[in-house]
């Protein structure tokens, strides 16, 4: 498998900064439940320029996060784990059966309520959290389980991103989406004749926003679209788009994901979580997550390196599958960010928002269990 110094320095951001995502989400919480916690609900309920501080964070800053997410999967096309076809299988399939299993779960247990349309909650991967808790076993962990892992969250994600596009579109401005497109077209163009400078890209990627939030369609596409616009050139460091992914790294780990956790997890604990997971929308959450995404990712991968369509890199086993499938299932921030684009019923998104965190915690805590007894089995053996 191939590792660049890149990805060493996406790893390195992600981790420490799935670090920083645990404490702001905890400080999140805390004030939430505190004396202070209807000024901190009301602060990010603040109206500016006809948006409240929450909107433009959730459809502003994130579009930020989705760019980052476009590039690192435009390198992974170009240069990285997906760039054959044969090694970019094996992590394809895991995510297929990550997101179908989870789904199904779900659908299976609110097909016909006006809950059902939260099945792609359980379908996301936080790339932050997952690699933070995989960062905490130290040296111990095989690089190929590094890059598998991050090569099944971006296709993860990549999935969530289509999700969003076509089945949380409500109503559709046709008008600011031809000229959202438009402007993407344009920018495709300038790629074609070899524009390298990156500020025509900004320019036409805010324009390209802007109708793409009035247009109906959420915002934070365009993140996705100006990725694949950005030159890629030959990959190198002086490439447009390694410029802006090096750029961009920091600022999304360790202050855009940040400030969507302590906007996004301000949770009321009201009520039994017993009896909150009674509720069908409850349980297809803590099940797609916690089971659903271990047993689609093992069971699709098993399923398709069986019949010979991929195999696995010498140094991984079928152990390290299953602990890189229980991590698959903290789902987290994208799990929340589809939650507030799934329900409109307050009580239910904070329910949700709950069960979320709740089950990311148990996925976290298992996968990191699993995968330290299989390694250091490992490492026991080796000696």
């Amino acid at each position: 498998m191939k590792i660049t110094k890149l990805f060493k320095e996406f790893f390195e951001s992600e981790k420490s900064g799935g670090l920083t995502l645990m404490g702001c989400t905890v400080v999140s919480l805390i004030f939430a439940n505190s004396a202070f916690g209807d000024e901190y609900h009301h602060f990010f309920q603040l109206q500016f320029a006809d948006h409240s501080i929450e909107h433009w964070i959730n459809d502003g800053l994130m579009t930020i996060f989705f760019l980052l997410i476009g590039l690192e999967l435009e390198r992974e096309i170009y240069q990285g784990e997906l760039s054959n076809i044969k090694d970019a299988l094996l992590p394809i399939f895991a995510a297929i059966g990550g997101m179908l299993v989870p789904a199904s779960i779900f659908m299976f247990l609110n097909y016909g309520t006006p809950t059902q349309s939260g099945f792609g909650i359980p379908m996301a991967t936080d790339i932050a959290f997952a690699l933070g808790i995989l960062s905490l076993l130290g040296n111990r962990v095989p690089t190929s389980l590094k890059i598998f892992l991050t090569a099944l969250a971006v296709i993860d994600d990549l999935g969530a991103i289509i999700i969003i596009a076509i089945f949380y579109t409500k109503t559709l401005f046709w008008s600011n989406l031809f000229i959202a497109m438009g402007i993407f077209a344009f920018l495709l163009v300038l790629n074609r004749l070899k524009v390298r400078n990156l500020i025509p890209y900004l320019i036409g990627g805010v324009a390209m926003w802007y109708f793409m939030l009035n247009s109906g369609v959420h915002a934070t596409i365009t993140g996705v679209l100006l990725a694949f616009a950005i030159p890629f050139g030959n990959g190198d460091e002086k490439s447009t788009s390694y410029i802006l992914q090096h750029f961009l790294h920091k600022p999304v780990a360790f202050l855009i994901l940040p400030i969507f956790a302590l906007a996004n997890t301000a949770i009321m604990f009201s009520g039994e979580l017993g009896q909150l997971l009674t509720e069908n929308y409850s349980l297809g959450i803590v099940l797609g997550l916690v089971v659903g995404k271990p047993v689609g990712i093992f069971l699709i991968t098993f399923l398709a390196v069986t019949i010979g369509l991929c195999k696995l890199p010498d140094d991984l086993n079928w152990k390290s599958i299953a602990g890189v499938g229980l991590l698959g299932g903290i789902g987290f921030t994208m799990s929340i960010f589809i939650t507030l684009l799934a329900f409109e019923d307050s009580q239910i998104i904070n329910n949700a928002k709950l069960i979320i965190l709740f089950s990311s915690l148990l996925a976290g805590v298992f996968g990191f269990l699993a995968l330290k007894s299989t390694l250091n089995r490992e490492v026991l053996e080796e000696s």
